[in-house]
């Protein structure tokens, strides 16, 4: 995974948030792995840029599996779980309401959907949504409804706003975007320009208003996000397209190790009985 991470190439490269083509490229292979696990009854239960991984030949894929839960047991699928996990503070931007609740409801596959939504404001704004609330105030803000967008700042950290510094004027690609900074300024080469004070195409606020909605049923499942409009100029060269996104991957030498000699006993030494002085 040459790349590393999503959220190692917004730290690096794109600290203001990637643009929607990026982002696209990203969220479809990661949402395409989500959905082979939900075909296989598993909840990933930790969806966030961290855990999605891209390889120096621009493979999407999913990592971060410590909390992975099977619906199968017994051989009989459930519609729902109750197991509660204790995550770490710093995964509870991520999870849905209903998880966080750990009410009798329990929650199901539609939790992992509410994850890709926030991931997709992670990606645009280069900032994690309710990064600095305290928890109670978190889940308040998710309960109360309605779906929030990417460009609701106040669920971002408010000891700085990026998304107010302009780094280029470069447009989404997809549907109508209205900028609302004129001012540009390149990073590195063309490649990596990424649009930060602007408003996002309404096939992105769709996809990120569906993942977030408050209940989990009026979620779309996995394989329906697939074909959602966001998705629809999606190349067949996936692979290729989202590499001349991306600076070119650092590829680290491989360490040759020198084959491992058969185990001998060592030869110990010992001092003459008739010397006893050591020297240390």
């Amino acid at each position: 995974m040459a790349y590393g991470s999503a959220s190692q190439l917004l730290r690096t490269y794109f600290p203001e948030g990637m643009s929607e083509t990026l982002i696209r490229s990203i969220l479809f292979g990661a949402v395409r792995g989500l959905n082979y696990l939900h075909q296989n009854g598993c909840i990933h239960r930790s969806i966030k840029a961290s855990h999605i991984l891209i390889s120096g030949d621009g493979l999407v894929t999913l990592s971060g599996l410590s909390h992975l839960h099977s619906l199968v047991k017994h051989g009989q699928r459930h519609r729902a779980v109750y197991d509660f996990p204790q995550f770490s503070t710093s995964v509870q931007p991520w999870l849905s309401p209903e998880l966080l609740r750990q009410d009798l409801h329990g929650y199901n596959v539609k939790s992992d959907i509410y994850s890709v939504g926030i991931t997709a404001c992670e990606l645009a704004s280069g900032q994690v949504p309710f990064q600095d609330m305290h928890r109670t105030q978190m889940l308040l803000q998710k309960l109360k409804g309605p779906p929030y967008s990417p460009l609701d700042i106040s669920i971002f950290p408010q000891s700085e706003s990026r998304m107010k510094n302009s780094r280029s004027g470069v447009d989404s690609g997809i549907g109508e975007s209205v900028h609302i900074s004129s001012g540009t300024r390149t990073v590195n080469s063309d490649r990596l320009q990424t649009p930060s004070s602007r408003t996002f195409s309404p096939a992105f606020l769709s996809l990120v208003q569906l993942c977030l909605q408050q209940d989990p049923e009026k979620r779309p499942s996995a394989s329906s996000l697939l074909s959602h409009v966001f998705f629809k100029q999606m190349k067949e060269e996936s692979q290729s397209s989202i590499l001349s996104l991306l600076p070119p991957a650092c590829h680290k030498p491989s360490i040759a190790l020198s084959p491992a000699s058969p185990w001998t006993e060592p030869e110990c030494g010992f001092p003459d009985e008739k010397d006893s002085n050591w020297e240390f």
